[in-house]
């Protein structure tokens, strides 16, 4: 009876072995398969989302350029001569124009919406100070001490556009 079993076994060893062989190509295939079909979902859906990536750098951009003070200051005329109130305007105009471009950071790296609240944050802050200035008496004064405060310095929405100019240059 011993003698039965060890042909048995011996003839079972191959088979065993071309069972696993078959597993493991299978298994390889398999795993292949699912990340061709990763791969060729991703590369769609970056087709798709790529025009919308642009356009939402389009409108930061956009965003940025509005809210540089050399701009904001042509733009939006003082209606009182208070340099508190032409303060408060100005804020609250970017303020609205951030509040209009939120949703673009879906699209843009974290890195990105960073910097671009960043400048937001440094060109209301650049208003508040100049508008803090004791030789600041009226709307024009601040107006004017802003403007050689950009000249001096430049404005810190520059940095931001920069920043999303290297940012789309690494897309292509």
């Amino acid at each position: 009876m011993d003698f039965e079993i060890i042909p048995l076994v011996i003839s079972l060893i191959p088979a065993t072995l071309i069972t696993l062989l078959a597993f493991y190509f299978f298994k390889l295939h398999t795993t292949n398969e699912e990340r061709r079909r990763r791969f060729l979902l991703h590369r769609e859906n970056q087709k798709q989302s790529f025009p919308l990536r642009l356009q939402a750098y389009e409108r930061i951009a956009l965003f940025l350029e509005r809210i540089s003070p050399g701009k904001l200051l042509t733009r939006v005329a003082p209606i009182a001569e208070e340099a508190k109130s032409y303060e408060s305007l100005l804020t609250h105009t970017i303020d609205q124009e951030f509040e209009h471009n939120l949703t673009q950071q879906i699209y843009v790296s974290d890195e990105c919406w960073n910097t671009v609240i960043a400048a937001k944050n440094a060109t209301k802050g650049l208003i508040r100070k100049s508008a803090l200035k004791e030789d600041v008496d009226s709307a024009d004064k601040m107006r004017e001490v802003i403007l050689t405060e950009i000249i001096e310095k430049g404005a810190p929405s520059d940095v931001a556009l920069a920043f999303i100019k290297e940012e789309i240059s690494d897309l292509f």
